[in-house]
């Protein structure tokens, strides 16, 4: 018997492995997905056989509970708010694993049969520092994203100092429980004070390094499920847990090239206008003409050119524009145009964001290209149209180097033979600056809610 759970496990582990290899790329992941939940079933499956099972009545309550919930929020969830689920979701692992780290010690502790070894008190304590953090850190970062909690950079004096201090004081307390591992109220305390850690860490950081910082929550989560796996003495929740963990970590780092920040400038705080409402308050801000236009002069201008690139940013997904944009698309092509979308690797509040706007809106994969494979193609590109996007296409990033975003790659849609730039206001992105890109000669901005701007675009368009 465990023969056939051990190699359930090791086919699990594969299934694992192609699935995260299918969600590298929108149009296999899908199937990515599939395979993925494919062999976390068979996990379960073959968990609930295991001996360590004591009784099933509990199973199968978590599991209608836990069920339901799931298929609810599913329903319920929009798409543009999916960033928020995927943190809570996060947490949610994190929070497991806390839990679980925690009663396997009082087992151990309770029961006279179950002894304490150096190895179990280690993963016991990784589990809960690891899953605390997780917990509360993600909580946070739903509620930046959610619009619960400022998305602001919050900074207060002694910051750096104390989050280094609990970490100290948490790996000390852990070496002090592997000594002592009868010392219950070190355990609490060791919990306790990594919630409050989960909390510090995250608060800090921007709403624009919500990308960053969703990612690097998701690599905790997988660090932390490892960790309990190594507790509960379970292969297969050892290998999901690294898996998760290293892919978590890999994302992070090309979330952080794709802002040419370094991970531990966004960790400790990032910029700190970032979340700003209003215009910014620079004197050194860029000044000029700025040159309006209405739907009527653009749909000339569009039934003109002969190249679209359609670049969306979060404006989109909060004017859940992007069947507006499928809208659009269809126009253009139905009168010969060819467009394709600019996808900037942080552009919304999770990886992928826009990808999955668009899909969700029946836009081929085909025509979403990322920064790299379509930034040389905007010189023979007569209209870049940007629909909700600022600091990434700021050409201030370039040259500027007293700006917070000098260094950052952009999309070079200043270089199109003309800027269509959709927004509600002049106001600034969540680097706080204003974006020099508004006054170029070749710019024209588009003033309007993106849903609506973009209808009235594609009505005027099928008038011509």
């Amino acid at each position: 018997m465990r023969i056939i759970i051990e190699i359930s496990y090791l086919v699990a582990s594969i299934l694992f492995i192609f699935g995260i290899k299918n969600l590298s790329s929108p149009k296999t992941a899908r199937k990515g997905n599939f395979l993925a939940a494919l062999g976390m079933f068979i996990a379960i499956v073959v968990t609930l056989f295991d001996q360590h099972v004591l009784t099933y009545e509990w199973i199968i309550i978590g599991f209608i509970i836990g069920g339901l919930t799931g298929a609810l929020m599913a329903y319920k969830t929009p798409m543009t708010g999916m960033p928020q689920m995927v943190g809570l979701l996060n947490g949610f692992g994190g929070g497991a694993s806390l839990l679980v780290g925690l009663s396997e010690y009082y087992k151990m502790k309770n029961f006279p049969t179950w002894t304490f070894n150096v190895s179990t008190d280690i993963t016991i304590v990784l589990s809960l520092i690891i899953g605390a953090v997780t917990f509360t850190g993600s909580l946070i970062a739903f509620g930046k994203l959610q619009g619960i909690v400022t998305g602001r950079v919050v900074k207060y004096p002694g910051q750096h100092p104390l989050n280094l201090f609990l970490l100290i004081g948490l790996l000390a307390a852990g070496a002090f429980f592997v000594i002592d591992p009868n010392l219950e109220w070190l355990v609490l305390t060791i919990g306790g004070v990594a919630l409050v850690l989960g909390v510090l860490l995250v608060l800090p950081i921007g709403g624009a390094d919500m990308p960053v910082a969703i990612s690097l929550l998701n690599s905790y989560s997988g660090l932390a499920a490892s960790a309990t796996g190594f507790v509960l003495q379970n292969n297969q929740l050892i290998i999901a847990g690294a898996l998760v963990g290293a892919s978590g970590i890999i994302l992070t780092l090309i979330m952080c090239r794709g802002m040419n920040r370094s991970l531990m400038n966004v960790v400790m705080g990032g910029w700190e206008t970032a979340g700003a409402e209003g215009p910014a308050a620079s004197t050194t801000s860029p000044k000029g003409q700025v040159k309006a236009v209405d739907s009527e002069e653009l749909a000339m201008l569009f039934d003109a050119a002969s190249s679209v690139i359609i670049v969306p940013g979060y404006g989109m997904a909060v004017a859940q524009a992007q069947h507006a944009v499928r809208d659009l698309t269809n126009q253009l092509e139905a009168k010969g145009k060819k467009v394709r979308f600019a996808i900037h690797p942080v552009a919304g509040r999770m990886p992928g964001h826009m990808n999955v706007l668009l899909a969700e809106a029946q836009i081929s994969y085909d025509l979403m290209l990322s920064m790299e494979e379509i930034n040389d193609d905007f010189p023979n590109t007569d209209i870049a149209l940007i629909i909700g996007a600022n600091d990434v296409v700021n050409p201030a990033a370039r040259h500027d180097k007293s700006s917070p975003i000098y260094g950052m790659p952009i999309l070079n849609v200043d270089y199109a033979k003309t800027v269509v730039i959709n927004k509600r206001s002049m106001n600034v992105g969540y680097a706080g600056i204003d974006n020099e890109l508004f006054f170029y000669p070749n710019a024209l901005m588009y003033f309007g809610d993106a849903k609506d701007a973009v209808a009235k675009l594609v009505t005027e368009i099928k008038h011509l």
